[in-house]
């Protein structure tokens, strides 16, 4: 991987803008193409966010079509199975091109984002690659496959100054929502005493039995449209079944992490923003789930506890093995259970700023005013983890504490190896 930055994208449609207004003074204006110039119904390239799509099951959705009245917009899509390429080119028209090798797509300085849309163990190294080439990232949950990657793309996104999204909407819904925004600052006060502490039951669908993987396949014959090496890319190398692929690999401890990996960040996003918890982790997980849990599928689990150092619990229900966590939900705090003093100090703290990212559309806004995103990677990192902890717990079998500061477990290192799982050479995170 390259380790020196390129210039800011912006700088080619400042010079396309420069370039159009120059011709057109100069009387030249009348053989430049209306979608270069732009104006009514037409989108000039100064203008244009322009994207390639990686992983093109999901991607596909995210490929746009060009129309000859603006300026492309998807120059380049990428995928290792050349039938779904070959969809996507068809639907995005020219000039797109297809790669099976997202490096390639790197290399082009006319890209200015990269839609992160492959299975997650591929997430930390295409986001790395992206950041480095100077291009902005709207990725797929879960942010990545692992704890350590997560905290990679953080930091990347942070030092080469890029725009990150999550595709995950929930915390601006709860934004604009006066009793969560209540709540927030309730919880970041540090005025509410660790009794009323808030425990949250999550039973949303996590579709946990249709994301749980096989046990007893056999190895199958490879697609003469599928690079099965450069699908499996960093994951460990295992022989070709169709259920390890498209959709079906979310069973797969090896590439996802089974239901709750796949959905478990759509229903946590808002909640970790309300109870404020961006900023950091819980320090103890337990599941509920059969042990020992099969070492290359995702399985059945019944419920997870997570537990903050306020005593702030977040407890996970499948609903679909096992029976209910014990404990009675205590929901979100409010002002009463504050004293009147420590009320009126809450009451004072100004409402927070509108976040900016719900939705690719106000990703590309954050993109040209080189604004932060909502869902950006430091605290997507966080929520994502809340799902690594989760299934760590349910691989282990047993209570884990948990260093939030450190990202790393306290005295067991069978789950410390599942906070940073080694990459099939060559590829690497460093």
């Amino acid at each position: 991987m390259k380790n020196q930055d390129k210039p800011n994208q912006s700088t080619r449609r400042e010079f396309i803008r420069k370039t159009a207004t120059a011709a057109s003074g100069i009387g030249l204006f009348h053989i430049v193409p209306r979608r270069v110039l732009g104006g009514e119904g037409h989108t000039a390239p100064s203008d244009t966010v322009t994207r390639a799509v990686i992983g093109l099951g999901r991607g596909n959705g995210f490929t746009m079509a060009n129309k000859d009245e603006n300026a492309p917009v998807t120059l380049a899509v990428c995928d290792v199975d050349s039938k779904r390429l070959e969809r996507s080119l068809a639907r995005a028209g020219k000039p797109c091109k297809g790669y099976k090798d997202f490096r390639e797509v790197m290399e082009r300085d006319d890209i200015d984002t990269i839609f992160v849309m492959t299975p997650p163990h591929w997430h930390a190294l295409v986001c790395l690659h992206a950041a480095q080439s100077g291009k902005d990232l709207y990725c797929e949950k879960p942010m990545t496959r692992f704890i350590a990657e997560g905290q990679h793309v953080a930091d990347a996104v942070r030092r080469y100054g890029r725009v990150f999204q999550i595709g995950t909407f929930g915390r601006y819904g709860a934004s604009r929502n006066s009793n969560y925004r209540m709540v927030r600052k309730i919880m970041g006060s540090g005025f509410l005493p660790k009794e009323k502490a808030p425990v949250i039951k999550i039973r949303g669908n996590f579709k946990v039995k249709r994301w749980s993987g096989l046990i007893d396949w056999q190895p199958q014959p490879i697609p003469k449209e599928l690079d099965w090496d450069m699908y499996l890319g960093p994951a460990p190398y295992k022989p070709y079944h169709r259920h390890r692929t498209h959709g079906s690999f979310r069973g797969y401890w090896d590439f996802d992490g089974g239901g709750l990996a796949d959905m478990g960040q759509h229903f946590l996003d808002g909640v970790q923003w309300t109870l404020n918890k961006d900023h950091t982790s819980p320090i103890e997980v337990q599941a509920n789930a059969p042990f020992p849990a099969h070492p290359d599928a995702c399985g059945m689990w019944g419920w997870v506890e997570l537990k903050y150092e306020d005593g702030t619990t977040l407890i996970f229900e499948s609903r679909e093995w096992g029976e209910s966590h014990p404990a009675s939900e205590r929901g979100y705090p409010s002002l009463n259970d504050l004293s009147p003093e420590h009320q009126k100090i809450v009451q004072a703290i100004p409402d927070e700023e509108p976040m900016i990212g719900n939705g690719q559309w106000e990703f590309e806004r954050a993109v040209k005013e080189r604004r932060p995103c909502g869902g950006n990677a430091d605290v997507s990192n966080r929520c994502a983890t809340l799902l690594h902890l989760a299934n760590i717990a349910i691989r282990t079998g047993r209570k884990l504490r948990y260093d939030p500061a450190k990202q790393q477990f306290i005295g067991d290192e069978e789950a410390n190896r599942l906070v940073n799982v080694p990459m099939r050479a060559p590829w690497h995170l460093a």
